[in-house]
């Protein structure tokens, strides 16, 4: 098969930690073919969706660990399956990629995760859907409304609907010290709609990431510790990962979500649980998997090459 990845650029990837390299790997020692390309080669002309995409060639080497053929343009519908890896910001360009993945798909294009589906889930606001999961949370971009829940539940965390890696996130305890200014900051003014929630203490045991590939559930999370004082536990913050087996209610959250979000058209999804809380749904380009399969030896690459191979097979 040939599989194109929409990615950030190749020479940025970090491959002893990073999801999609172990994804091309795992294509590549199966026989399929491995290609890639950017938000920003992409376009529509003549009402077909075009890229500038290279083909990739795994070398085996730390450092210089791919070799690309020149671009060419390629239909996206040319391709057995287009996988979607391009990290947020979710802005307007990445929407316009799904708009474009979405016209691709009307002429046959395979894209996994479901550009629709991909708009229709942000990975905050998406929670709302499975309320018996969730810490109490209000969205909203009212001052006072932000206060009120604080004389409510004491200690909160406020975030953007729109971060990522833990970029934004706030705690303010039952003093109150800075909630106003944290407010402007991130409501900018009451002119942007953020996500206020109860702290969750558990948050010193680890913000879980649970993994769901083609409506199954990976048996290991990956707990990212909080480190250094830190409330938040994104490893892009400086969180410690520490692979561990699912408890009881890590498997009921994943596994009443798990076939609902694949139906949608979510082949992978990363759930965030804190405690007995489902804090976030991730579908843009969930992580992790390497640090699970280092530590606990659970081939997660392989489980998702397996996936797409059977969703491109039933999707023909």
């Amino acid at each position: 098969m040939k599989f194109a990845f929409l990615t950030d650029p190749l020479s940025g990837f970090k491959i002893h930690k990073d999801s999609t390299f172990v994804m091309m790997r795992e294509a590549a020692q199966r026989g399929h073919e491995i290609y890639a390309f950017g938000p920003d080669q992409m376009a529509l002309d003549g009402g077909e969706v075009l890229a500038q995409v290279s083909r990739i060639h795994l070398t085996g080497d730390a450092k210089e660990w791919y070799r690309a053929d020149a671009a060419q343009v390629h239909s996206l519908q040319s391709f057995d399956a287009v996988l979607q890896r391009k990290d947020p910001p979710f802005d307007m360009e990445y929407i316009y990629a799904t708009y474009l993945l979405e016209l691709a798909e009307q002429h046959g294009a395979r894209v996994f995760n479901k550009p629709a589906a991909i708009r229709n889930h942000n990975e905050k606001l998406s929670i709302a859907q499975f309320s018996q999961f969730t810490t109490p949370t209000l969205v909203t971009r009212d001052e006072q409304r932000i206060r009120a829940f604080h004389q409510l539940h004491r200690d909160i965390i406020l975030k953007p609907l729109d971060g990522m890696g833990g970029a934004g996130i706030f705690r303010i305890r039952e003093d109150g010290m800075n909630l106003g200014s944290v407010i402007e900051t991130l409501t900018v003014d009451g002119s942007r709609t953020i996500m206020v929630q109860r702290y969750i203490p558990d948050i010193v045991n680890g913000d879980k990431r649970i993994l769901l590939i083609g409506g199954k559930v990976v048996p290991f999370a990956l707990a990212r510790i909080p480190q250094n004082g830190e409330v938040r536990g994104n490893l892009a913050a400086g969180g410690l990962g520490v692979a561990q087996e699912l408890t009881t209610r890590d498997l009921e959250i994943a596994q009443t979500l798990a076939p609902i979000l694949a139906q949608r058209g979510l082949l992978l999804v990363g759930l965030d649980v804190i405690g007995s809380c489902l804090t976030e749904v991730n579908v843009t380009s969930p992580t992790c998997f390497q640090e699970i399969m280092q530590q606990k030896g659970f081939d997660v690459a392989a489980m998702f090459i397996d996936a797409l191979e059977t969703a491109v097979a039933t999707s023909v």
